[in-house]
């Protein structure tokens, strides 16, 4: 059975090294994840690329499809797999994902967030497989995200062990 590492290789993944430039300069200074334990808790992801340039801006229900939304959430997971890498040296160290809050810009009629958010909570059962990549979620429509953002995830996985 293929690691979570040769998963995500086997997917063509292209994982941001959040550690140059560090992760947050563009909208605050933040923790990019906070580790308790054996429990890591990631900062908000966006799909955005490094140099901010942003996956689908703007309102599923509007200007944004429900697959094109989905897309932009798939990215945000990549994106989260970059800060897991940062806070934990792999992704073969995520042992289970704790939680995911995922937010989708919507208009007021649109109520299928949970279609959109299943971009992100899918990748996650792709790299780790349903027994690991599946955990406790919700998935609620906003009126807006900074930066125009389209979708936003913050996570939380348990890990192998605590940091030496």
């Amino acid at each position: 059975m293929p690691t979570p590492e040769q998963r995500a290789a086997e997917l063509g993944l292209v994982i941001p090294d959040y550690a140059d430039p560090p992760y947050g300069e563009r909208y605050s200074p933040m923790k990019a994840f906070h580790r308790s334990g054996r429990t890591v808790t990631i900062s908000g992801m966006t799909p955005e690329d490094r140099q901010g340039a942003k996956v689908f801006p703007g309102r599923v229900g509007a200007d944004v499809t429900p697959d094109q939304g989905y897309q932009a959430a798939r990215v945000a997971a990549v994106n989260v797999l970059g800060l897991i890498r940062l806070a934990t040296g792999s992704l073969d160290e995520v042992t289970a994902f704790v939680r995911t809050l995922c937010f989708v810009v919507t208009t007021p009629e649109f109520s299928d967030v949970n279609l959109v958010a299943n971009g992100a909570l899918d990748l996650f059962a792709e790299v780790f497989g349903d027994d690991v990549g599946r955990g406790t979620s919700a998935s609620i429509g906003v009126a807006s995200l900074s930066g125009g953002n389209v979708f936003e995830l913050v996570a939380a996985v348990e890990t192998r062990g605590e940091p030496v």
